[in-house]
């Protein structure tokens, strides 16, 4: 039987992404396998549950009729029994999210899943961790690239691998480290760049406290 170690299970809004603002079920894996500066789960490694692709579904039955599912971490792809679980999920009829950092491959990832890929920059202190040959995998009329700026030199690095891998369009992702830098001066280089690309702010840090957890 395969299990999968996970971190928790909740009901929360979605707070990021093209899904913001709608109710999402969290499902977050544990473990990672980078070491992000701004990581804001850092109790991702913790492992409160032990659950079967079966005993995920049994459990998120209690928050019907949400069908929206993020599966998070940490880094979910660490753990080879997402993919029974992906399976599993979707014939059950649920719209399925997946949250990753973008250094494991994402070949093997099926294309009804919604894929939100971080492109790490310098300011993480994981800058060189994105696997570029992951962008033969994401389909931008469908999945979300997103970008988390910690400096004004990551938004310049952002740009050059905006106009180098031509990754433009509303669903490439600008959000800001919490308390980094200025939403207001951010826009305004965006306008400035006249930058075809979405700017976005974590929605579950300005509603709750942005430490709180099972949000």
């Amino acid at each position: 039987m395969a299990i999968i170690n996970l971190n928790e299970v909740f009901l929360s809004i979605q707070g990021e992404s093209t899904f913001a603002g709608i109710p999402c079920i969290f499902i977050r894996f544990s473990g990672c396998n980078l070491n992000c500066s701004y990581c804001d789960t850092t109790y991702h490694s913790e492992i409160h549950h032990k659950l079967s692709p079966e005993q995920i579904q049994e459990h998120i039955e209690s928050y019907l009729p949400v069908r929206t599912v993020e599966i998070t971490g940490g880094e979910p792809l660490l753990q080879a029994e997402i993919y029974p679980l992906f399976e599993l999920l979707h014939q059950n009829g649920y719209q399925i999210l997946l949250e990753t950092n973008g250094s494991l491959s994402l070949e093997k990832v099926p294309s009804y899943v919604h894929k939100i890929v971080d492109i790490k920059l310098t300011g993480s202190n994981e800058g060189d961790s994105f696997n570029y040959d992951n962008l033969r995998f994401i389909d931008l009329n469908h999945d979300n690239i997103k970008f988390v700026l910690n400096s004004q030199e990551d938004y310049e690095e952002m740009k050059e691998i905006l106009k180098e891998h031509n990754l433009f369009g509303p669903n490439v992702l600008i959000s800001l480290v919490f308390n980094s830098l200025k939403s207001e001066e951010v826009v305004s280089w965006i306008i400035s760049d006249k930058l075809d690309i979405r700017f976005q702010l974590q929605l579950h840090k300005y509603i709750w406290t942005p430490d709180k957890k099972g949000v």
